[in-house]
């Protein structure tokens, strides 16, 4: 077992942590870039490691009743399906190379999707920073078609059951509280990505190894992250996800180094000028923070000032 994947695993168990979201969009082409393991290979084993992992933030949420599980059904009947789908084509492409670049192809895409729905989240969190907590109202169709192209991307790409369906939650039930909204996905992420790992664990693509050395690191990172998530600047987070996930698909294209690094440096002082912005105006000072004081007066009928 390798010590420095366990550690890249820790790594990222504490962004999903702090974020909700993240797991298979960082640990996927960590592995693919960084230890050389083939697409196909990564994808399985972060959707194994996934698996094991989403229960333990999904069972938090349901005790503390933060789950919508009228969304969570039709999410899954959707999904479920999918996600196999998603396997099968993959298998259909055909083999060898084709098949690791197309993966890498679609990885490279779904990734730069999960960074579209991070800044679309951010935008309209600052926008309504209240998180209401309206009665919501399932609708069907709309969520099965969403479970159903979720469960497609995961099972080709192992991205998207977090940074991907959970934005388009978001679009389709805004009335939805943010805890809510983390929750319900984490649930319903559960038995999707279990039917994509089954899915490439029946044509020998997981790779146990690979999969145990990311839990080793991953299933306390979690917990850890779980923990810090109060404390940490949120949107100091999101930034530093929303810069990984660019450097990586520009890899996975392909992209020379350089213009990488380049890349990397104007989104990074892109979101250090942004912060430093938000740090001058009090009213955005502590917006993560002062949402659940906001949320608090409401309940209790007391207007903030």
């Amino acid at each position: 077992m390798d010590p420095l994947l366990a550690f890249a695993g820790l790594g990222v168990g504490v962004i999903v942590g702090l974020t909700g979201m993240g797991g298979g969009a960082l640990m996927t082409p960590i592995l693919v870039l960084f230890f050389g393991v083939p697409p196909l290979a990564a994808v399985s084993s972060d959707l194994a490691a996934s698996a094991v992992m989403k229960p333990f933030g999904g069972w938090v949420h349901a005790r503390r009743g933060s789950v919508n599980w009228g969304l969570v059904r039709w999410l899954c009947v959707g999904s479920v399906p999918s996600a196999f789908l998603g396997v099968l084509l993959m298998r259909a492409i055909g083999g060898g190379d084709s098949v690791q670049d197309v993966v890498r192809i679609a990885l490279g895409v779904a990734l730069l999707l999960a960074v579209a729905g991070l800044l679309i989240k951010t935008y309209r969190r600052s926008r309504d920073s209240g998180g209401g907590t309206a009665a919501v109202v399932v609708r069907p169709v709309p969520t099965l078609l969403l479970g159903a192209v979720g469960g497609l991307v995961v099972g080709m790409t192992s991205v998207g059951s977090g940074s991907l369906i959970i934005v388009i939650l978001l679009a389709l039930y805004p009335a939805l509280a943010p805890r809510d909204l983390v929750g319900t996905d984490l649930v319903q992420a559960i038995p999707l990505v279990v039917a994509a790992a089954l899915g490439h664990a029946l044509f020998g693509d997981l790779k146990l190894d690979l999969a145990a050395a990311v839990l080793v690191g991953s299933v306390p990172g979690v917990l850890l992250g779980a923990r810090l998530s109060a404390r940490a600047p949120a949107g100091v987070v999101r930034a530093a996800l929303v810069i990984v996930l660019i450097a990586s698909a520009l890899k996975l294209f392909a992209v020379p180094t350089n213009l990488v690094l380049l890349v990397v440096a104007l989104a990074t002082a892109a979101a250090v000028v942004e912060g430093l912005r938000r740090r001058r105006r009090p009213e955005d000072r502590d917006t993560d923070g002062e949402s659940k004081t906001k949320g608090a007066e409401s309940a209790s009928g007391v207007s903030p000032r």
